[in-house]
């Protein structure tokens, strides 16, 4: 079915854009073509030399250039690919609102998208490797665990692997190569989905520039770590291109037993190319191609360290783990076109497509226990310890070292109508959108015996591939939405509602068919329809100060395969806050109540459990949170001739199970008793950055504050070995502009070299990231 709504979309767009060019008419006919005042910044833009603006201010919107007039549909198609409207319409939105622009970005430079989210409140974050390839986000209470319970969008385009049947974001894009992120909860966060009760994070890609330019980073630093962002493109009033690489390369922090690397190689791919109709068109069109590769090498693990190794050496590694390794390879494509047949219409249309490769390669147990049981109990398993630690020899293959070899696709259209109209007394901006999804995981994995001696390991038996996993699980998912921003004096109402219908098929074929021939097979078929109502209100009192809230349903699809009995995760969430904003100033105060009839949690691997991706119910759960941002400039109030910025971000969350149960999820089990805390969720966290910019010299130091957090469920204080460490970091970042164009830059993560525990799960205890220093420099042309 796929196929045939693809070439019918495919061809319907080729015919429209190649229609005739009609010249725009003067005021007696067509009404003039609207202009969204919300564009990019390519960061080869960004990157001119010129003094940077005051934080807060609208500073992702580059001057057209002289020769090449910004053109109606180029600017609008932005517009549509953001979930928030941009830096300048944050304000509007009826709910909590983050744009970081391309200039936040740069301050410190960051490549770790914990490190970036960590200034939006409500944002909950867990480390896991230290670099963020494989992150772990949630929004108001959700949980963290891969990112499974927001909805992930690159583009505007859904970019978790299989965001329906397998949600867990094994792949996530390169947060380095972004020219901005937003974050939108709430009410009006609907529009997106699937996953509607945290809200959605949406990285926008690197723009094709308005003109010939481009930009180069080269760094290099601790742990032999080199990475290097490069892009070139080039515009013109009917056509642009861009290119662009991002490359990490890394020996890891961590020192392995007996030698070898513990970082990562990431290779990433962009090309774009557009294709649009001249600003005099009465009938503006865009067409955008977007292909991408993205390639990692990783000598990653799940093993972790025993209490009393951490203690000692919190940064080594097991010699168990040395085989362990993660392969992945990634290629999207996205055709995106626009069309603006009226001035108070337009429509913009997708196909995509995202295909995902990885096997992590790593050890799951030695002598039929699993690293979870061996490292949570060490004193009952000392023999099998020894040999993880490399201490005692094993011939006979007691090390199961597990291919999970899996692919992924995810494709559909989706198309997007939006009108401005007025009636009954109010100015309307209707958005209808309609999305047909498809998306699968393919699993198709074995299980090799290892052996240890003299602290080096050595295959003894390879398994047969499909017999640890052999199933496909796959889901079809159409969605429609409407929402309308209705504005009369100044009050702002914002109604919506979301359908969502969905099949899921789990096709098992079992492990002695790897043929696949259907002699053992198990299907199993579920679905869900569901309905999501929300709406939002803003009040201007005055220029500076607005107030805003709503309410809407949450929603999370059961999964593929789920078993009868295992429902839906629903649950009804309200805000209310306050913003203000006057000259430098910025400051917004939300709270919210999260109120679950039904949480789920999954079975992973990296959660500590089986890795079977079974869910499970977690029933009532009520979450209460305040999150309160705040952002100036002191350079006026300071009587300075610099920028003097200042951010501050803070958030308080109490999650709290509702019901008791009894429960095989690792991170619940055995029993949850009401008024238990739901685990790695903090009770408050903060973020704060200032800086001081003048014409040659930027620095910025950026602190980060988390409470501890569970690492199972319960109440009262955190007993020892169920959580993790509450934390303090320091990060520093320096530039000088040597020439025009060219700066200098010195890079410092962890300043103070803390050293905590990050995680629990799957298998002991992980550290953060120990002290780094990078030095480089950026070159726009």
């Amino acid at each position: 079915m796929f196929s045939i709504v693809r070439v019918v979309v495919l061809s319907l767009l080729v015919l429209s854009f190649f229609a005739v060019d009609i010249p725009a008419q003067d005021a007696s006919g067509t009404p003039p073509i609207e202009v969204a005042d919300s564009a990019a910044t390519s960061k080869s833009d960004s990157d001119s030399g010129e003094p940077k603006p005051a934080p807060g201010a609208a500073l992702d919107q580059p001057p057209p250039s002289a020769e090449v007039p910004q053109v109606a549909s180029v600017a609008t198609l932005f517009d549509r690919l953001t979930v928030t409207g941009g830096q300048g319409a944050v304000d509007e939105v009826p709910g909590s609102a983050h744009f970081i622009g391309a200039s936040d970005l740069e301050r410190q430079d960051y490549s770790d998208i914990h490190r970036i989210l960590r200034q939006v409140p409500g944002v909950n974050v867990q480390e896991e490797e230290g670099y963020g390839l494989r992150p772990n986000i949630g929004m108001r209470g959700t949980g963290v665990e891969r990112s499974s319970k927001i909805t992930l969008l690159e583009d505007g385009i859904l970019i978790a692997p299989a965001p329906y049947t397998a949600p867990a974001a094994y792949y996530f894009p390169t947060a380095g190569r972004m020219e901005a992120m937003e974050v939108r909860k709430g009410s009006s966060s609907i529009i997106q989905g699937p996953f509607t009760t945290g809200g959605v994070l949406n990285m926008i890609s690197t723009s094709i520039p308005y003109d010939f330019g481009g930009n180069l980073e080269l760094f290099g630093g601790t742990d032999s770590t080199a990475r290097m962002h490069a892009s070139i493109g080039d515009g013109s009033e009917r056509f642009g291109w861009l290119f662009e690489t991002y490359q990490l390369q890394t020996d890891g922090f961590k020192e392995l037993d007996g030698g070898g690397d513990t970082g990562v190689k990431l290779q990433d791919y962009v090309g774009k190319l557009r294709f649009n109709t001249s600003s005099s068109a009465r009938i503006q069109q865009a067409l955008e191609l977007k292909l991408g590769k993205t390639i990692q090498d990783g000598d990653e693990t799940y093993l972790g360290l025993t209490e009393e190794d951490f203690a000692s050496t919190p940064y080594r590694r097991y010699a168990g783990s040395q085989a362990d390794r993660i392969d992945t390879d990634h290629e999207q494509i996205q055709l995106r076109h626009f069309i603006q047949p009226l001035a108070y219409a337009d429509v913009t249309t997708t196909v995509y497509r995202n295909d995902f490769f990885r096997n992590w390669y790593k050890l799951g147990s030695v002598g039929g226990v699993s690293i979870s049981d061996i490292l949570d109990n060490p004193d009952a398993h000392p023999g099998l310890l020894a040999i993880v630690r490399g201490d005692a020899d094993n011939t006979t293959g007691s090390l199961s070292i597990v291919a999970n070899r899996r692919d992924y696709y995810s494709q559909g259209v989706q198309s997007v109508a939006a009108f401005r109209f007025d009636a009954a007394g109010a100015a309307h901006e209707l958005e209808v959108g309609v999305r047909y999804h498809e998306d699968a995981e393919d699993r198709f994995q074995e299980a090799d015996r290892w052996g240890m001696q003299n602290g080096r390991m050595f295959l003894v038996t390879p398994g047969a591939p499909g017999t640890n996993a052999n199933r496909v699980s796959n889901a079809e998912a159409l969605a429609f939405f409407v929402h309308d921003q209705m504005r009369f004096g100044r009050w702002t109402v914002q109604p919506g509602l979301r359908y969502e219908t969905i099949d899921f098929v789990r096709t098992d074929y079992g492990r002695n068919d790897p043929d696949r021939t259907g002699s053992n097979l198990n299907v199993r078929q579920n679905g869900v329809d569901v309905v999501i109502p929300g709406i939002g209100v803003t009040y201007s009192m005055s220029p500076a100060w607005g107030f805003f809230g709503g309410a809407h349903k949450g929603f999370a699809p059961p999964g593929a395969g789920s078993d009868v009995r295992t429902e839906a995760e629903e649950s009804i969430n309200y805000e209310a806050g306050a913003r203000y904003e006057s000259g430098p100033v910025r400051a917004q105060l939300v709270g919210f109540f999260n109120d679950y009839s039904n949480l789920l949690g999954r079975d992973t691997l990296s959660s500590g459990g089986s890795g079977e991706g079974d869910l499970f119910n977690g029933g009532e759960v009520d979450v209460l949170g305040i999150e309160a941002s705040f952002s100036t400039d002191f350079a006026q109030s300071l009587g300075l001739n610099r920028q003097v910025p200042f951010r501050l971000s803070y958030t308080w969350t109490r999650a709290e199970f509702q019901t008791g149960f009894e429960t095989d999820f690792e991170d619940w089990a055995p029993r949850v008793e009401p008024g238990d805390e739901v685990p790695y969720i903090p009770e408050q966290q903060w973020s704060t950055e200032i800086g001081t910019v003048n014409e040659k010299w930027g620095t910025f130091v950026t602190l980060n504050y988390t409470d501890a957090m569970r690492t199972s469920a319960g109440q009262g204080p955190i007993p020892d070995g169920e959580g993790t460490d509450s934390y303090f970091t320091a990060d520093l970042s320096a530039e000088y502009q040597l020439i025009s164009k060219l700066r200098l830059r010195a890079m410092v993560r962890n300043l103070t070299d803390e050293t905590y525990v990050v995680a629990r799960r799957p298998a002991g205890l992980r550290p953060g990231m120990s002290r780094s220093v990078m030095l480089g420099f950026t070159w726009g042309f």
